[in-house]
């Protein structure tokens, strides 16, 4: 393997690219007409222009990409995270023109990428499911006899995709047939497929995954445990390594199931297995992600491992660089993902120029990102700014690191997630490790109602801002289809 082409974009390309000067292996970026000046095409040793700024038109173009592979003679492809690293059928052509996706087999892309395909598959294999069915449902009269057998309250859940998409709350019959239909509704809408099943809602649920690799010989390791269940819109913005309640015995548990999940599949690469853990510290079967974690720093900082460096001498055909037994859990590690939006107003992207960009730094710190002073945050993609991770020996001081770590921060033209950050890591709930998913909903405040008294006057700001934007677009000659715009949001993963 010599010659390796990124297919994405920001931190996650550098961090790619990072590995492979490493490992001597030629890099090679792709960039939309909005990352022209991204650092990643400039620290990359080949950088390929692949097409307009909306991802439908860019990172998302499999034909573009294919082509490019077989001009440049690439020997295989990183698809970090998000865009193509999930899609299957991708992975088939790469196979079809002779390159390696550093990444599972479609087959296993397809059984896990399926929530009912994947929940029948772990099954035969023991491992823990949420109480509910692991099959379609689309008759309304089945689904509510099923909803009594399960009991009150239950989730209605889409069968493709993620990021709390097709998932509705019901908490009784008299709102299941509503709910349903919006579920299924938006299960169409999103995923082209409105297949839906049901399972049982549990209460005050943290969310815990579970690192896993597979090599080409059967072999199968688990690096151990990571705590995501701060999140707001069912997306992670604080993720730690240890959790804070795991014991030793349920660690290896878990790491044992999560074994069992790619032993399902046939799986081989890097891959994340997630559980849902109620208040009794028992654990079910959530999904599992077939590539490589937006928050997989934190277990390279408590392991000491290069979780790239794996994947590649995986794809290589290398057997896995560390046993089971070999695998130590070292310190504690803490990511905030650092996003340009306003989390005063419920998490909304807040665009802009970084007119100020001044990163923390010190030992243990460690900052993931893909912006400098000066530059524009694209409202075509995802508004993660950066990565802020921290490592120090034990829970406590990690925290003590992190706040100081946030302070040290200085971003100036937009509004970012770091007071929240601050806010989550001082608060007692999070602090005591007494917390589940609904951390934002119980602990943060609802946005601010303008009072109709205001009402004229924002709505006469808002033109007013509304004209200049359209001016800056109109000035950059920035392609503004509102159309364009909404399909390059819809194409976008959760990361």
């Amino acid at each position: 393997m010599k010659k390796v082409l990124i297919a994405n974009r920001g931190e996650i390309a550098r961090r790619v690219i990072r590995t492979l000067k490493k490992m001597n292996i030629e890099s090679v970026a792709i960039y939309s007409d909005a990352d022209t000046e991204a650092p990643h095409v400039y620290e990359a040793d080949y950088a390929f222009h692949i097409g307009e700024s909306p991802s439908s038109d860019s990172y998302l173009r499999e034909d573009r990409i294919l082509e490019l592979c077989k001009k440049e003679n690439i020997d295989a492809v990183h698809p970090g995270y998000g865009f193509l690293s999930e899609n299957a059928e991708f992975a088939i052509k790469l196979k079809d023109i002779g390159v390696k996706l550093i990444g599972p087999s479609a087959s296993s892309m397809d059984v896990m990428g399926d929530k009912l395909k994947a929940k029948q598959a772990v099954k035969a294999f023991n491992v823990p499911l949420v109480p509910g069915v692991d099959e379609a449902i689309s008759d309304i009269e089945e689904a509510k006899t099923i909803a009594k057998e399960v009991k009150y309250p239950i989730l209605i859940k889409a069968s493709a995709g993620g990021g709390g998409k097709g998932m509705r709350l019901v908490n009784a019959e008299s709102e299941f047939e509503e709910q349903m239909q919006m579920a299924q509704n938006e299960a169409r809408s999103s995923f082209g497929n409105d297949a839906v099943f049901i399972e049982k809602f549990v209460d005050k649920p943290r969310h815990i995954e579970i690192q896993v690799f597979a090599d080409q010989f059967g072999e199968v390791v688990y690096l151990f445990e990571r705590e995501c269940s701060i999140q707001r819109r069912h997306q992670k913005v604080i993720e730690e390594a240890p959790s804070v309640i795991l014991s030793p015995e349920i660690r290896s548990k878990m790491g044992e199931a999560a074994i069992a999940v790619c032993k399902a599949c046939n799986y081989e690469g890097a891959g994340t297995v997630e559980f849902l853990m109620d208040a009794d510290l028992n654990f079910y079967f959530l999904e599992m992600n077939t590539r490589l974690q937006v928050e997989h720093p934190v277990t390279e900082e408590i392991t000491g491992l290069d979780l790239v460096e794996w994947q590649i001498r995986i794809a290589r055909g290398e057997k896995l660089p560390k046993s089971q037994e070999e695998l130590k859990i070292n310190g504690h590690a803490i990511e905030v993902r650092v996003y340009a939006e306003d989390s005063l107003n419920g998490f909304v992207p807040d665009i802009g120029t970084l007119h100020k960009y001044i990163r923390p730094t010190g030992p243990g710190i460690r900052v993931d990102d893909a912006f400098e002073e000066g530059m524009d945050i694209p409202i075509y993609y995802d508004p993660m700014i950066a990565k802020l991770v921290v490592w120090a020996e034990n829970r406590d001081a990690c925290i003590e690191k992190c706040i100081a770590a946030i302070k040290g921060y200085q971003i100036s033209g937009v509004k970012t997630t770091l007071d929240f950050g601050l806010f989550v890591l001082k608060h007692e709930s999070f602090r005591s490790g007494d917390f589940d998913t609904n951390f934002i909903k119980t602990h943060v405040p609802e946005p601010k109602v303008i009072p109709n008294s205001m009402k004229d006057e924002s709505d006469a700001l808002l033109g007013s801002l509304n004209e200049i934007w359209n001016d800056l677009v109109k000035r950059k000659n920035a392609d503004f289809q509102s159309q364009k715009i909404t399909e390059s949001w819809k194409n976008q993963t959760n990361s």
